[in-house]
Formats: C-alpha cells, structure tokens, sequence
C-alpha cells in the first residue's frame, strides 16, 4: 500500500497497547493527534526517537495532542520498552497477520503498518526484507493527514512534529 498523502484521509485502525487497552481512529476524532511508525523497540534509534517524544510530552500534552508509537512488536515488548525508558505514551502493537487470519493480507504483514504505507521493502548487508519504514503522521481533528514525514531520522524529528503541531493548533 502506497503512503497516505497531506490531506487524504487517514485509515482507521483498532491496536491495543502496551496495556492491552484497545486504541481506535474514532477514538480520536475532534483532535489531532501523532501517529508514528517505528521498526523495533529497544533498538538505538528507535529508543531515541522514542525518549525524545517522552522529554516533550509536555508540550504535546499542553496542546491537548496525543502521541502514540506504532510496531509490530507486541504487547509484552511494548510494557518492557515502556518500563525500561520511563515512557509516558502510547505504543500500539500492530502484530503481524497469522497464516491462518491472512485472507486481505500477505503472511506476516502488519496490518496497520501496511495500511498507512510504511511497511516496505528495505535492505541490510545487500539482503531484503519487508520491515517498518520510520514514518510519522500529523492526524488532524477531522481524521485527515495534516503532514507526514517519511524515512525518518531521528536528531530533530521529535522538534520537527512539534512545531507542526503548534503550527496546526495555531491555525484552528
């Protein structure tokens, strides 16, 4: 599936986090919030990606914006990762498809992932292989994507997505 473009809408999703509490797009209608893709917990970058959205909490939550992690780990990595860096958000585990379940979906493929276009081909050591592509989404109020930011590195990204969610809470 091909990213989600500025201003299309965003595909709705139904993860559980790191609690098993179920998180839904709907659940977030009438305010903007941060979706982002990340490719494993407890790894270098995405830990640092991860603290820096911990050490700006505040300012998100002071603009009333939710911020939520999304991987194919699962529950029980997302507490371990959660407990080990002291986060103060949420992370969705978007486990990958079973054989058995694999119906709309190739074998193995996260569906959320997948929906929102960051589950690509990458390669390592000249080997490919599907994985998560660091990849953030700025939600509007409206369910639409206000931005994106694609193939992520992390020094600045975190103060990246702040400012553009000042800018579009300044604007509303």
């Amino acid at each position: 599936m091909p990213l989600i473009d500025e201003g299309a809408s965003a595909p709705s999703f139904s993860l559980p986090d790191q609690s098993g509490t179920m998180h839904t797009l709907a659940e977030y209608a009438g305010r903007p919030f941060v979706l982002y893709f990340y490719p494993k917990d407890d790894t270098s970058g995405c830990t640092k990606q991860a603290c820096g959205f911990r050490d700006s909490m505040p300012d998100f939550e002071s603009l009333d914006v939710p911020v939520l992690g999304v991987s194919p780990d699962d529950e029980r990595s997302h507490t371990k990762f959660v407990d080990k860096h002291d986060l103060n958000f949420t992370l969705l585990a978007d486990v990958p498809v079973k054989p058995e379940d694999a119906e709309k979906n190739e074998k193995g493929t996260p569906t959320t992932c997948n929906a929102f276009g960051v589950w690509q081909e990458k390669s390592m050591y000249g080997k490919t292989y599907m994985g998560v592509v660091r990849t953030t989404y700025l939600i509007n109020a409206d369910g639409t994507v206000a931005k994106r930011w694609d193939k992520v590195k992390v020094p600045g990204h975190v103060e990246a997505v702040l400012e553009a969610t000042k800018a579009l809470h300044a604007s509303a």
